[in-house]
């Protein structure tokens, strides 16, 4: 009998470069958080990975300032220190390079995050499927998206609300505690809530900017409506002594990354919900295994990441969509935020939902007029 001949990408292809880009991305409107957190003109760093095959897979990392862990200008220095573990790895079947880097450079998770994405993107390409595919098989045609309301005047951030609400948006996140006044979060809240009617999600986001004391407050002042907590301490313990003395659940972000964190919050009985973001995990790899453990914990969860455009918020899309719809609270169409966009072909959100691209790997095209001539080049 004859050896069944290896399947193509599998022992003849190799990462022969890797090219780094760093974009300016400035939001269409300033986002202000709680503790002095803005995000208007942040830094994406794109990354291709370049075959002795021709074909490149893409990837991206957007970290927010003084938001988690990271930061843009960490990701070339920690690719530099991988690039030789990288170049001449056959890149199909993304875990098994992502165990040797885990293993050569433990941690720096945002700075492989877009690496383990370039990986996805070719293993797609060299089986011809969407990543959507290989990630568990697409669940539903479309997936619902929420819309985020920066922390400003209460009567603008309804009006923000009614706006995406006549686009089709049925889920709100209201920013809480940019101007660390209690009562106008109340406010906040309440109009939100109010513009919406009835039905439609609305929960409040402080991204770990409140004490115990001020989450408390305003939780109980709003507890007669239908709202939901996200991130409001920067420790489980005192998220999980708010939604005590609230009785409001608890959507949980910054704090929880990985496996460790998730079964902490679930063992304090806070998560309720949960933002699976990719650059916090260090990819899909990472946060396809913590999307099945949310479906084990019974967790609702919003599959984005951090920030950014196109090539993130499509690998995004890949992984909601081959999520159990059961579990998917929402995504994010994070491109549709920012400008400019890196990939004409990708996906834009209508009438409150979006869908993965179809092609190969991610199935989207960056623009390299618009990239430009790389910043660093390995090889």
């Amino acid at each position: 009998m004859k050896d069944a001949p290896a399947p193509i990408g599998v022992q003849d292809t190799r990462v022969t470069r890797i090219r780094l880009w760093h974009m300016p991305l400035t939001s269409h409107v300033p986002y202000h958080m709680a503790a002095g957190k803005t995000c208007a003109t942040v830094e994406t760093v794109v990354l291709a990975l370049d075959t002795d095959t021709g074909a490149t897979g893409w990837g991206e990392v957007c970290p927010i300032p003084h938001y988690l862990p990271a930061y843009a200008g960490g990701v070339a220095p920690a690719i530099a220190e991988m690039a030789p573990v990288i170049l001449g790895a056959d890149p199909v079947g993304p875990e098994r390079l992502m165990a040797k880097l885990d293993a050569y450079l433990p941690g720096h998770a945002y700075a492989k995050s877009p690496i383990d994405l370039a990986l996805w993107d070719l293993t797609g390409q060299a089986a011809n499927l969407p990543l959507h595919a290989l990630l568990g098989g697409r669940r539903q045609a479309d997936l619902p998206l929420y819309h985020s309301i920066t922390c400003v005047d209460p009567d603008e951030m309804a009006r923000i609300a009614r706006e995406a609400q006549a686009k089709g948006i049925t889920q709100f996140q209201a920013k809480l505690g940019a101007d660390d006044d209690w009562q106008a979060d109340v406010e906040r809240l309440a109009k939100v809530r109010e513009a919406v009617g009835p039905g439609p999600l609305v929960y409040g986001d402080w991204n770990c900017g409140a004490d115990r004391l001020t989450a408390t407050r305003v939780g109980r002042a709003v507890r007669h409506l239908d709202v939901m907590l996200e991130q409001p301490c920067p420790t489980l313990d005192d998220c999980a002594a708010v939604r005590i003395a609230t009785g409001l659940p608890i959507k949980l972000d910054e704090l929880v990354h990985d496996t460790a964190t998730l079964l902490q919050a679930h063992r304090l009985g806070i998560l309720d919900a949960y933002a699976l973001k990719l650059s916090k995990f260090g990819g899909l790899s990472a946060a396809r295994r913590a999307r099945d453990l949310y479906g084990h914990l019974g967790a609702k969860m919003c599959v984005e990441c951090t920030w950014g455009s196109d090539i993130v918020t499509a690998a995004g899309l890949h992984l909601a969509a081959a999520t159990d719809p059961g579990f998917l609270l929402n995504t994010c169409d994070l491109a549709g935020y920012v400008a400019p966009r890196l990939a004409p072909d990708a996906p834009a959100r209508e009438n409150g939902r979006i869908a993965p691209p179809d092609g190969p790997g991610l199935g989207i095209t960056p623009d390299f007029g618009l990239l430009g001539p790389p910043d660093e080049i390995y090889d």
